[in-house]
């Protein structure tokens, strides 16, 4: 076993074994309204912050697959906790498309946790030695504890169009509004965060439209090789592993729930042997299987890619977008199946099953991961069309 393959078993073994307390703690953090700090610090014990952070500054620096693999463990043991890491690893990796100068700054103690708000709310204006920057972010996932903060903005100059560029700023120099009160993914603590006049020198601005093609920073000197993934497909690919992962989560406790389990009002005392069950066991496990495949191969046409030094193409890009919406969209089916005949008892917030039927639920209405927007961009492209949007 080489050393890097020792590394990924180390945290995989890590993750797995942390997976029955993050579940337990899966009420309180819905309750706080943010996940546990235990759950934080069993994260950062496992790795889990070092796997996107480059080896040149004491980071793992795993390969999307290995990503996938983690956070996909993360997301069987709690799906706030998973969107939370999703956040923080695919922000940490957006970070290493930034200057060397930034770089050293973000990952300088080789464990970084950086979150995001990706909706260009924000105003950039010149001063001296950088910029000042107004504004406030909604659905600022992982904001409490993160170190860092990746903020969309437009940069105004006098005489130039408002170009839309990234800001990262320290957290600390942000405020949290306590405005999070949602009915799923609860404990991501997605609150708004604002900035006043908030000070941010020029090499912690990016383009994105550069960030989004993959050609901005210093990328070829980082040692990050075969790490460029394109920031779209990689952070769609990172987030459905969460998704995969809580599906994961609700089959196997839909299925440890059965055993002297009857069906209420029936004659039927082994829920286990009543037909429709079986069925909507099976398609559970072969939706969430054809979803795994789904994701294997889009995630290794976006690592022969990088290994190549290259970009995917538009139409692989598109491709992505349409598979990513289509294995959630399965996901999503799987759990519907199984809490037709889960029974009113799984409505008890004791029973785990009906947190992460929640979370998945909810978190399929988000924005860029939603099936339908997805399937759009892909359609476009399969029919010759212009995707109509630069997000791939």
């Amino acid at each position: 076993m080489t050393t890097y393959e020792s590394e990924v078993a180390s945290v995989l073994d890590a993750v797995k074994d942390i997976v029955p307390r993050l579940r337990e703690n899966g009420p309180e953090g819905e309750d706080r309204r943010w996940i546990p700090e235990e759950n934080v610090d069993l994260l950062e014990k496992a790795g889990v912050f070092r796997i996107a952070v480059p080896r040149r500054f004491g980071g793992l620096d795993f390969s999307l697959e290995d990503q996938v693999k983690v956070l996909t463990e993360i997301a069987r043991g709690d799906g706030s906790t998973s969107w939370v890491a999703v956040a923080w690893v695919s922000s940490a990796w957006m970070a290493s498309l930034y200057p060397d100068r930034t770089q050293e700054e973000v990952f300088a103690g080789g464990s970084v946790k950086v979150s995001g708000g990706f909706t260009a709310n924000g105003t950039l204006v010149p001063t001296e030695g950088g910029y000042l920057l107004n504004g406030t972010w909604r659905f600022n996932t992982g904001c409490r504890g993160a170190d860092w903060d990746l903020l969309a903005t437009h940069l105004e100059r006098p005489g130039a169009e408002p170009e839309e560029v990234f800001a990262l700023v320290p957290m600390s120099e942000l405020t949290i509004a306590d405005d999070w009160h949602v009915s799923a993914a609860a404990g991501t603590g997605s609150s708004t965060t604002t900035a006043k006049d908030v000070f941010v020198p020029a090499h912690r601005v990016a383009s994105s439209e550069e960030a989004v093609l993959g050609t901005t920073g210093d990328r070829a000197n980082t040692g990050a090789n075969g790490r460029n993934y394109g920031l779209i497909s990689y952070v769609m690919a990172e987030s459905v592993a969460s998704y995969i992962g809580m599906a994961k989560a609700a089959l196997e406790l839909f299925i440890e729930r059965l055993p002297g389990r009857g069906i209420a009002y029936t004659n039927w005392t082994d829920q286990s042997q009543h037909p429709l069950t079986q069925i909507q066991v099976s398609i559970a496990a072969n939706k969430i299987a054809a979803a795994e495949a789904l994701s294997a191969g889009y995630v290794k046409l976006l690592q022969e890619r990088a290994d190549a030094g290259e970009q995917p193409t538009w139409d692989e890009k598109a491709t992505v977008r349409g598979q990513c919406g289509f294995a959630i969209q399965l996901v999503k089916e799987a759990v519907e199946a199984l809490h037709t005949v889960s029974g009113a008892s799984a409505l008890s917030r004791s029973a785990h099953f009906q947190r992460f039927y929640r979370d998945l639920l909810g978190l399929s209405l988000h924005g860029m991961m939603a099936p339908n927007a997805n399937f759009e961009v892909h359609g476009r492209v399969l029919l010759g069309l212009d995707p109509d949007t630069y997000l791939l």
